[in-house]
């Protein structure tokens, strides 16, 4: 997890937000829980699986409904997600960031925070907003 002894740049929290999702697609959780202060991302998968692929299944877009269980076991489906735009909150603390399946907005999107501690300002999050 990168330390700021500074409020870090919006270029710097939008390269992290990046890399983590990056690592995200590529299935690369361990990675990508350690280059942000938060917890396991399991619930953070959850709400964008549902947002995506289950939502996409009740609409009759996808080939077939999805397993239960199915976004743990195979994460191929990450692949389909993309970043779409990011968002400054009005302090300059927060990061919202949309996400498309299969280049269309979802209903879920990520929030990260940039917040001092100790040690100097890292990023958390990510929260999942509805």
């Amino acid at each position: 997890m990168r330390i700021w002894t500074e409020h870090p740049a919006q270029a710097d929290v939008e390269a992290v937000v990046r890399r983590y999702f990056g690592l995200l697609r590529a299935g690369r959780i361990p990675e990508a829980e350690q280059i942000i202060d938060h917890s396991p991302v399991r619930h953070v998968l959850k709400s964008l699986w549902t947002g995506s692929v289950e939502a996409a299944a009740d609409r009759g877009e996808g080939s077939r409904s999805p397993a239960d269980g199915e976004w743990e076991r195979d994460l191929s489906w990450l692949g389909e997600l993309e970043l779409a735009t990011f968002r400054r909150g009005h302090t300059g603390s927060h990061v919202y960031v949309e996400i498309t399946y299969r280049a269309q907005v979802i209903e879920v999107a990520l929030g990260f925070w940039v917040r001092p501690t100790d040690a100097g300002w890292v990023i958390t999050g990510p929260a999942t907003y509805w």
